[in-house]
């Protein structure tokens, strides 16, 4: 098994790419300070600032005032959210996905590798590998029969009052890979309403499951933040060379 490290981005750097809203109202400020002080001392000297240099100066005071404005935001959130994920590979069962570099690595029976939550139990990331006949996926069915097994397993549970499928869909991995990925949500005695990401895809001969899990209480619904991050896990599920 081979963990990677955590990239982090230096203060100044990150001040750069994630400006805080003083900062881009200072910014707009500044520029707009600039643009005016060339167009008053263009006009008290015109042959200091030649019109084909002024617009030429205008235009990079443009360029650099749009890219440290309000596009960088959404940017800056990809890169964020990135930034709060690792590579875990396990080459010798062959998978490989992000991980909250935050969650611990725990030993579970039944489970090929289980992160958690520090003190939230409850929230994991899990893979499950076993050997099947299956060469490939859609030989086991379609990604809504695989939803409806979960969903059957989900409640032959003693512990759970009520099971329902949220979405699925299929994506293709890596050299054309089948995957598919499903989300439902599962309310329980144990633990309340949680709400599940998985992704299976057949490689091998062995059937790999990822499974998150992620608590989703009325009280304290699942974040849209905290739900791109799982969903960046969720996505990242995929075959890696066996060695």
């Amino acid at each position: 098994m081979a963990l990677s490290g955590v990239c982090f981005v230096p203060s100044k750097l990150h001040n750069l790419l994630f400006p805080s809203p003083k900062l881009q109202t200072y910014t707009t400020t500044c520029f707009s300070s600039a643009r005016e002080k060339l167009r008053r001392e263009s006009n008290e000297s015109p042959t200091k600032y030649p019109t084909s240099c002024l617009r030429k100066r205008l235009l990079n005071l443009s360029i650099v005032a749009v890219i440290l404005s309000s596009p960088i935001s959404s940017i800056s959130k990809v890169m964020a959210e990135n930034l709060e994920l690792q590579r875990y590979t396990d080459s010798k069962e062959g998978f490989t996905l992000l991980t909250p570099p935050s969650w611990i690595k725990v030993d579970k029976a039944g489970a090929t590798v289980l992160f958690e939550e520090p003190n939230k139990a409850a929230n994991s990331v899990g893979v499950v590998v076993s050997p099947v006949r299956l060469t490939k996926l859609e030989e086991f069915g379609s990604p809504q029969f695989v939803a409806d097994k979960l969903i059957q397993a989900e409640k032959r549970k003693e512990s759970t009052k009520q099971a329902e499928v949220i979405a699925f869909s299929e994506r293709s991995g890596k050299g054309g890979l089948q995957v598919y990925e499903i989300e439902y949500i599962v309310d329980s005695t144990r633990g309340g309403m949680k709400r599940i990401f998985s992704a299976v895809f057949v490689a091998s001969k062995k059937l790999y499951i990822l499974n998150i899990a992620h608590s989703d209480k009325p009280e304290s619904p699942l974040d849209m933040h905290r739900r791109r991050i799982l969903e960046q896990v969720l996505h990242s599920f995929d075959d890696a060379p066996l060695t």
